[in-house]
């Protein structure tokens, strides 16, 4: 009945609202895109993310200013797409080898690790946010799992452990928190990316983002083991019963096929990040690499996994890649967004324009760093009791002609970039990734103790974002 209610009520929305008379100053075609934005969300909500993006690109396709060409190519036909696409077949291939494993376990047993209990932590915790630079946090969740579980029987820990509780609860905030610090596989930067692309035509560029997501993203870490340091304060005495040797011995050494990977995988990774830093010195490889886009590294990293071969076998089979690497339903959702970013900024439609004039208003109540502190909090609260994906959706759909309007007092891609970051930081509650699930599923934490330590990290991401990240974003990016 759930389901049924909710199809209709998408449905309503998505072919009714145009119908319904226009409030004022707005068009019939853009109250039919306001209605199928509100139902797509309805669907995304309640149901699924994969299936009613493709209802919402038909949907749009019947607004009279728009056509399905028009709607294929700004959604599915958009480099972001096929930029998402090449990188999840990357990032499949490294979470087939044991490297994020031998990482794991080199952090949590290494020279740093040895020297007390709260180095130990420490390690662990930093080991998770730094492999979750560019890996899936879902992925790396996953794989780090059965490692937390060999510690914390080595150690004989119980549920009620604190020291079981901080290595979960790091190991679940940690993953949030590097997902948000670079766009590499990750999903909700790029998507800020990509409405800002679409409603500005200007590009934000893999250095400038990170300039300003990895110092919030260390700070927010910092706070976090802070949180563990004086407010958890779990008991470390038996980390010295750690058998740290025998841990090591559980991971094999890389064989060929794994180092080649790697070299492949981080070779995407330099052409991404490299080339801003060569603008002067090599101004033409530079400018080539600016030409082609995010989706050509890993487009060439995606070949060289299929095209290499290790004693007569391809490094990667292209069918396993397509049908286990790649995460299909974020896939259509991204494709579907960009296309309602498309119609809410088409200045046929005139939504963005009546938006724009309806809260001009505003600015004379509110100060526009008021309005970064409410962009910032509403995505982080948001993406902790939704989908991170609708988050980045409606709050860049909100913000970017928002900020665009006020002429350059508010920093329009720095804003865009913190709903970006920030819809990554998903950690608090069960809804908001599925990480949490898993987390209070392992036994060693529980939903209040999640969703306690969670929310006072919410608090320190949106203080960190606005009084750090958005200064150093504005810098970076302009306006």
């Amino acid at each position: 009945m759930k389901r049924i209610i909710s199809i209709v009520a998408a449905l309503c929305c998505m072919f009714g609202f145009r119908f319904l008379p226009a409030l004022p100053g707005m068009s019939a075609s853009a109250m039919q895109v306001l209605g199928i934005f509100i139902g797509a969300l309805i669907l995304w909500l309640t149901i699924s993310i994969d299936w009613p993006s493709l209802l919402c690109l038909a949907a749009l396709s019947l607004v009279p200013e728009l056509t399905m060409n028009m709607v294929l190519t700004h959604s599915l036909g958009k480099s972001t797409v096929a930029f998402l696409l090449f990188t999840f077949m990357c990032t499949y291939a490294i979470s087939t080898t044991s490297f994020i494993k031998r990482c794991a376990i080199m952090f949590i047993t290494g020279p740093l690790a040895r020297r007390g209990a709260w180095y130990f932590l420490i390690s662990y915790c930093a080991a998770v946010l730094i492999i979750g630079l560019f890996m899936s946090p879902t992925v790396l969740f996953v794989i780090y799992l059965p490692i937390l579980n060999a510690i914390c029987e080595e150690l004989k820990l119980r549920q009620e452990d604190k020291l079981a509780n901080a290595l979960i609860m790091g190991q679940l905030f940690s993953c949030a928190i590097s997902c948000g610090m670079t766009p590499i596989a990750h999903v909700f930067s790029i998507m800020a990316m990509g409405f800002y692309h679409t409603a500005t035509g200007k590009a934000v560029s893999y250095a400038s983002y990170m300039g300003f997501a990895i110092p919030v993203g260390l700070l927010t870490f910092l706070v976090m083991i802070l949180f563990f340091r004086f407010i958890l304060r779990p008991d470390m005495s038996s980390v010295r019963n750690l058998n740290m040797d025998a841990l090591r011995g559980t991971v094999a050494k890389a064989d060929k096929k794994e180092k080649i990977i790697l070299v492949i995988f981080f070779s995407v990774v330099a052409l991404w990040v490299i080339p801003e830093f060569l603008k002067n010195l090599l101004p033409t490889f530079a400018g080539f690499m600016k030409k082609q886009g995010t989706a050509f590294p890993p487009l060439l990293g995606a070949v060289l996994l299929c095209m290499l071969t290790i004693d007569g076998k391809p490094l990667m089979n292209f069918k396993e890649m397509m049908q286990k690497g790649v995460e299909w339903g974020s896939i259509m959702m991204a494709g579907s967004t960009l296309a309602i970013g498309m119609a809410m900024t088409n200045a046929d439609i005139g939504l963005t324009a009546w938006i724009s004039d309806a809260i001009k208003p505003m600015f004379a109540l509110v100060s526009p760093f008021v309005l970064v502190v409410i962009f910032a909090a509403w995505a982080a609260i948001m993406t902790n009791l939704a989908s991170n994906m609708v988050t980045v959706t409606v709050v860049c759909a909100v913000a970017i002609p928002i900020c665009s309007a006020t002429g350059g007092l508010i920093s329009t891609p720095a804003v865009a970039m913190i709903v970006g970051m920030l819809g990554g930081y998903a950690f608090a509650t069960p809804p908001a990734h599925p990480n949490v699930a898993l987390a209070i599923g392992s036994g060693w934490t529980k939903t209040s103790q999640v969703a306690a330590y969670g929310s006072a990290l919410i608090a320190v991401s949106i203080i960190i974002s606005t009084f750090i990240g958005y200064p150093l974003a504005r810098a970076l990016m302009g306006m």
